[in-house]
């Protein structure tokens, strides 16, 4: 085997490569862009290599700076990861050329698998089920119009040399396709150079099932059973397990027949997955299709590790190096399940808007508190890291192993509830919900679980007031009575001979302001109970019965960090955890994550041209405008789509919040803009 491998990628997967690599006793060359000179991947490497700009087509996408990479460093293979430049044929042949060994298929498999529509035409070949639909090459406007009327709707418009959800949309009507088909082309051209398409009918209620296949370069290919992927947002993957719920033997071996028949018609290599879009009611009458081939190593390649107990990564090293398959087929097993969820960067109650910004803080849960089921954390960022608009907006994925799928799920949702996160969006709190949906619960599987469940999982949430505001209050009394030395007259605890003392604040929950106080005894000793009241501003006020506060910890490092408990009874408590930040407080407990904020009437007076008004139309983040949708003069109304600008890999629409005129464009096509910027200006229209 070769001793010196670059892993052409970043975030987790190269953390996840390095720590296999290493376990081998391999070395390992990281490569990095300007943005991630201090990034988790650097560290986990033994060497790094940086190869330009933030920007990753400035930089991991620089197929020759990579190759450069590799022979400054006496690097012998390179592992491309997921993403970047995993699926490009042309890279993997630069790689052949230059003496290089690349840890995925040969050139021709990809390139036969990396155009949707050539794949389709392959895969009918070899008797692979297709969804019906066109997969030519003409790419006229109007005829894939014509096309998509003749098939009827709903239909699905998919970028031919793309995946993971770019490039793709669901159009329900005739009158929408053409708007559907711009915005498709643009974000497949945006992310892979290619702004082909092709159309399909839509599966109604689909399951999203794929295989996970394996081949060596002795001519063996084998599946490793399959994972369900249905739980999508944007027909992006928000939770995988394996093996699929409900499926039969049967049925199994006979899409594992399939995976494996259209690995073999391109002479595959490496790890690969075959990608099926199923009918809900697939295990009986329903059918299965095949939708692509994804020809690298996926995300939710977890789950499969944890149901069959093998390293895949490792898979990958030794089969690149020309060894045989570790196994053969009938010596596969699985057992239990497990599932996988992908913690990102975003707001799922702004239509999962992507976030950015400092991991303020991050704090994993704890293993030994799992007795039945197995956690995993797969992670290429460190507390104090930046989520930047130059990448996926994905942080972590936590994986939980169970000896069945509810052990698992419970796990899962256990693990998440430990997960604090504070500093920007994410969707940990999201994830929970969706687990504790009946549909996810039961299961009742398909692509439309998330909006069939929007009531449950896009209600306010309804965290515990009395509970958080005990949690604040303890917090800020912290800070006030703790000792900065052995002297008892420096102590500030408002400690008094007679009488009680108290404390008093104003907070912030959700918009609405609450007067909060909290009334310590006197000279008693032992371990304080506090009596606590709050109210709304100029309502009466809502006292909770006393409560014991018990510090259990404080983060070391100087984190910002406070641990407690919380008890109405002996009997009874409450773990919460409180990181301040600022004014800002995130407080954790049962599960639920809540923020408040320490209001300063002092620094709260604002001029009032500081306040933005409803005639400004700005960037939510850091962005490339890609399409400007009205010109000035044009009047609007209300909801209308003004402009779409790309960040994170994805394309986003800024609508007008009212009717008007817009009475200036600040920004053109291609401008770079920063979080915040102006980009045009509307005029209300005057209402009579």
């Amino acid at each position: 085997m070769f001793n010196k491998v670059l892993i052409a990628n970043r975030g987790e997967i190269a953390c996840r490569v390095a720590a296999t690599a290493r376990r081998l006793g391999l070395r390992t060359v990281a490569v990095y862009s300007e943005a991630d000179a201090n990034a988790a991947h650097v560290q986990a490497c033994d060497e790094a290599i940086c190869i330009g700009p933030a920007a990753a087509r400035e930089s991991y996408l620089q197929a020759e700076r990579i190759l450069e990479a590799a022979r400054r460093t006496g690097a012998q293979a390179i592992h491309p990861g997921y993403g970047f430049l995993s699926e490009n044929a042309d890279f993997a042949q630069a790689c052949h050329e230059a003496g290089l060994v690349f840890i995925g298929p040969p050139a021709q498999a990809i390139a036969a698998m990396g155009n949707k529509a050539a794949a389709k035409a392959l895969m009918s070949e070899a008797g692979v089920p297709l969804v019906p639909g066109y997969h030519g090459q003409e790419q006229a406007p109007a005829f894939l119009h014509a096309q998509a009327h003749a098939m009827g709707y709903p239909v699905l418009i998919k970028a031919s040399a793309g995946g993971g959800g770019k490039g793709m949309r669901r159009v329900d009507q005739h009158d929408d396709f053409l708007a559907a088909l711009a915005s498709c082309q643009r974000e497949a051209a945006n992310s892979f150079g290619n702004d082909h398409v092709l159309v399909e009918r839509y599966i109604k209620r689909p399951r999203h099932i794929e295989v996970q296949i394996f081949g060596d370069q002795q001519g063996q290919i084998v599946h490793l059973f399959e994972r369900d992927c249905s739980v999508q947002r944007r027909h992006q993957k928000v939770l995988e397990e394996a093996p699929a719920p409900g499926l039969s033997e049967a049925r199994r071996a006979e899409m594992g027949q399939a995976a494996v028949a259209a690995a073999r018609s391109v002479g595959y290599v490496g790890a690969g997955t075959v990608e099926f879009i199923a009918e809900h009611d697939v295990d009986t009458s329903g059918r299965f299709y095949f939708m692509e081939m994804n020809t690298r190593l996926q995300v939710e390649h977890p789950v499969t590790e944890a149901i069959t107990g093998l390293d895949l990564v490792e898979w990958q090293l030794r089969v690149a190096s020309g060894q045989p398959l570790p196994l053969q087929q009938h010596e596969l097993r699985w057992q239990g399940h497990a599932i996988e969820a992908r913690i990102c960067a975003e707001n799922p109650q702004q239509q999962f808007l992507p976030a950015i910004g400092r991991l303020q803080h991050l704090r994993a849960p704890s293993a030994s508190r799992f007795t039945r089921s197995d956690l995993r954390l797969d992670m290429g960022v460190r507390e104090g890291d930046d989520i930047s608009p130059h990448y996926d907006s994905m942080i972590a994925k936590l994986i939980a192993w169970g000896p069945d799928r509810e052990t698992a799920r419970q796990g899962l949702m256990q693990g998440l509830s430990e997960l604090h996160i504070t500093g920007l969006h994410t969707n940990v709190a999201f994830l929970q919900e969706v687990l504790q949906t009946p549909s996810f619960a039961l299961p009742d599987l398909d692509t439309a679980l998330i909006e069939r469940e929007a009531a449950q999982l896009f209600a306010p949430p309804a965290p515990d007031l009395a509970l958080n505001l005990a949690a604040l209050a303890a917090r800020l009394l912290h800070e006030e009575t703790r000792q900065d030395g052995a002297d008892p007259w420096d102590q500030h605890d408002g400690w008094r001979l007679h009488g009680q003392a108290s404390r008093h604040w104003t907070v912030e929950l959700d918009g609405q302001r609450l007067a909060l106080s909290l009334h310590s005894p006197g000279a008693a000793g032992g371990t304080p109970t506090h009596r606590l009241t709050w109210s709304v501003h100029g309502q009466p006020a809502v006292e909770r019965s006393s409560c014991t506060l018990s510090y259990t910890a404080q983060s070391a490092q100087g984190a910002e960090r406070f641990d407690l408990l919380l008890s109405d009874d002996p009997t009874q408590a409450r773990r919460v955890s409180v990181y301040r930040h600022a004014d800002g407080f995130d407080i954790f407990s049962c599960g639920v994550h809540t923020r408040m904020r320490l209001c300063d009437p002092l620094r709260e007076a604002r001029s009032t041209q500081d306040a933005p008004t409803a005639g400004r139309v700005v960037a939510h983040m850091p962005g490339r405008v890609v399409a400007l949708l009205v010109q000035a003069g044009e009047q609007v109304s209300a909801g209308q789509a003004l402009v779409i600008t790309e960040a994170m890999k994805m394309e986003h629409t800024l609508n007008a919040s009212q009717a008007g005129v817009v009475s200036e464009l600040l920004c053109a096509v291609g401008d770079q803009v920063p979080e915040g910027t102006e980009l045009l200006r509307l005029t209300p229209l005057e209402t009579p």
